[in-house]
């Protein structure tokens, strides 16, 4: 009994610690030390935040000649918050850019045989995977939302253009939504390096998600017009405005709806990645 005793005693923290954490605690903790080690994670969202505040600054450097020009009925629709934060636009490739990356960065070096060795578990992995994309995603987009409100906001302070504080109605909720936006599509982007295994592949498919089909509306026949009505990225998106957009006026539930979108995508990604040899 004292025997027992004393080996208990002598373990180490580090073993102790081990003892107590789950396999996906410690799965979770393996890819994020894969992630962090990655330069290519750090390039990504270096570039995030200097093209984020980038695109805020020089698209706000033009908004007091741009209101200048405005009527008075157009006045009433300016959005001064929205103004700040379409900088999303870009920020949506680059964080869907990290969340491919995840993935197809061990397929690209034959590092994902040696993760399936160390987690044998498919679905563990994958969901290890998933967790640490949307963290990471929400992280650094809210910050970026808020850092882009902020700077956006204070130049149009200096421009003498009527601007708008984070305590005004709805303006918490676009930022917010700017970042849970952001989290969606750094989780789909991830979904698509699962099910076409190439960077490529994945970030075509993710353009065309996000720019292609909706920028090409015009050309879409009118049987398929009823389709943009319900495109993910179109109105979920307008959760980043505090003026309503009459063609999106729940846009909350048009980004729960582009979310549910989100989720089918990735349990295809998790059933393929099951039944795949590698």
């Amino acid at each position: 009994m004292s025997t027992l005793a004393e080996a208990r005693s002598a373990a180490s923290p580090e073993a102790r610690h081990e003892a107590r954490t789950t396999p996906f605690t410690r799965t979770l903790h393996t890819e994020w030390i894969k992630f962090r080690s990655l330069r290519s994670t750090w390039y990504t969202l270096a570039g995030l935040a200097l093209a984020g505040l980038g695109i805020t600054a020089l698209g706000m450097g033009s908004v007091g000649a741009e209101y200048a020009g405005l009527t008075d009925a157009e006045r009433l629709d300016w959005d001064p918050t929205s103004q700040s934060l379409t900088t999303y636009l870009v920020a949506q490739l680059i964080i869907g850019v990290l969340g491919i990356l995840v993935v197809t960065s061990e397929y690209a070096t034959g590092l994902i045989q040696t993760s399936l060795a160390a987690t044998p578990r498919r679905h563990r992995l994958l969901a290890a995977k998933a967790v640490l994309v949307t963290v990471v995603a929400a992280v650094a987009g809210q910050t970026l939302m808020f850092a882009s409100f902020f700077l956006g906001q204070a130049m149009l302070g200096t421009q003498g253009v009527p601007n708008a504080s984070i305590s005004d109605p709805g303006v918490l909720s676009a930022v917010v939504g700017g970042g849970v936006y952001l989290a969606a599509i750094s989780l789909l982007a991830l979904a698509l390096g699962v099910i076409l295994r190439a960077t490529a592949g994945a970030l075509a498919t993710l353009v065309a998600i996000i720019f292609l089909i909706p920028g090409f509306a015009g050309l879409l026949p009118g049987w398929l017009g009823w389709l943009l009505d319900f495109w993910p990225t179109l109105g979920a998106a307008e959760v980043l405005a505090t003026v309503p957009d009459p063609d999106y006026p729940a846009p909350w539930l048009n980004l729960a709806g582009m979310c549910l979108g989100v989720a089918a995508t990735l349990a295809v990604a998790f059933v393929l990645f099951r039944r795949r040899d590698v």
